[in-house]
């Protein structure tokens, strides 16, 4: 008969599972009553009175999505701007009127220009963009206005 390999690492104790588990029995080591002898601690616990807690600080909503994150911004990238005409200014008006964002959308996450594909018009814009479509732009000879991201 083979002898079995050794193993190395040893695993961790398993509270809370009797007397064979190899720590305490009765309360395995978890003190008496509490919130914290019980199996977990709430997400929203701080375990301190003073400071108030992060449930508390954050701006009252209402609803299903409280705890979601608001949505990205609408990603459109520079070569869909060689539709619009020579010379304009690009800001979410623009791209509304010529049928590239949804209004509804545009005004609920905003838009940010991205510089994937290629810009072949002198055009301004006035929206927060990538870092390579302020040099696209630029190449192409037009300018941006507001560059934050």
């Amino acid at each position: 008969m083979r002898a079995l390999p050794k193993i190395k690492v040893r695993k961790s104790k398993r509270l809370g599972r009797g007397y064979g588990s190899g720590k305490g029995g009765h309360t395995s080591s978890r003190g008496q009553k509490g919130q914290k002898s019980r199996s977990s601690i709430g997400i929203l616990f701080e375990g301190v009175k003073v400071r108030k807690s992060l449930y508390k600080r954050l701006p009252l909503r209402r609803g299903k999505g409280k705890f979601k994150a608001k949505g990205k911004p609408i990603a459109v990238n520079i070569e869909i701007l060689n539709v619009l005409p020579q010379g304009s200014m690009v800001d979410v008006a623009m791209l509304v009127a010529n049928k590239i964002v949804d209004s509804k959308d545009a005004e609920k996450y905003g838009v940010k220009i991205l510089g994937n594909g290629k810009l072949e018009k002198k055009l301004t814009i006035a929206l927060p963009v990538s870092k390579t479509v302020i040099k696209k732009v630029e190449k192409a000879g037009g300018k941006v206005v507001q560059s934050s991201e």
